[in-house]
Formats: structure tokens, sequence, C-alpha cells
């Protein structure tokens, strides 16, 4: 994901060589796509949505290349309570560093402002 407008930081260090990236709004969609098909029964599909999300979101620090290559292979590698733990990680950052809808006013304008390019003229800032 390119870097996001809103957020902080896109990606949080876990401290053992791996990190969390804040996911796009497509790659959660892919990863409800992806944990449908992989729960065979209603009561999987919390296990598998997070599992399909941390596929997506666990990260080599080093080269930023994924630790998983999909959501079966984070169930196959990692125990229920590691998928949990890291979820809920990944969650809580998700939600301190994409602010979403819930800007004041006035962040919501420093967002504005710092999101807009402005023109570049031929003079370089001198005219």
């Amino acid at each position: 994901m390119p870097d996001s407008i809103l957020a902080g930081r896109d990606r949080t260090d876990l401290g053992n060589g791996m990190s969390l990236r804040l996911l796009s709004a497509l790659e959660v969609l892919q990863a409800r796509r992806e944990a449908a098909e992989l729960a065979g029964e209603d009561r999987e599909r919390a296990l598998c949505s997070n599992a399909c999300l941390l596929a997506r979101a666990l990260e080599r620090t080093e080269d930023h290349s994924p630790v998983f290559s999909d959501g079966r292979a984070v169930l196959a590698g990692l125990t229920v309570g590691e998928v949990a733990a890291l979820a809920a990680r990944w969650s809580q950052f998700n939600r301190e560093e994409d602010p979403g809808l819930e800007l004041d006013g006035q962040e919501l304008e420093n967002v504005k402002k710092n999101s807009v390019r402005t023109p570049e003229s031929a003079c370089g800032g001198g005219c």
C-alpha cells in the first residue's frame, strides 16, 4: 500500500524481525473473500478472517516481504493464540494510526492542506 494520506505511520515494528502494516481497503476486501472460501463453517470465519488479514499485514522488517503466502499458511504456521494476539495488535495499530472519520475539524483541514499538491511553475519560486 502506498503511504496513507491520513495515517501517521504505515508500519509498526514487532521487535522480532517482523512488522505489521496498514492494509488498503482493497486488501481488506480480498482478505474477507479469502476467509469466506477458507472457512468451512460460520464459527471458523473469525479465525480465518484474522489469518487472511495477517497474511497480508505481517511482513519481514528488513525487506517488507510477506511472512506468509496466504491465510492457509498462517493457519498452518501459527497457533490460535498467536493469530488472535497478532490480529488484536494489528487492530489496535489500525485504530491508532488510521483515523478514518474520527478527525475533528482542525485535523481534517490539516489533512486536506497536506494532501493537495501545489502546482509547480517554471520560475522555481523566484517569480
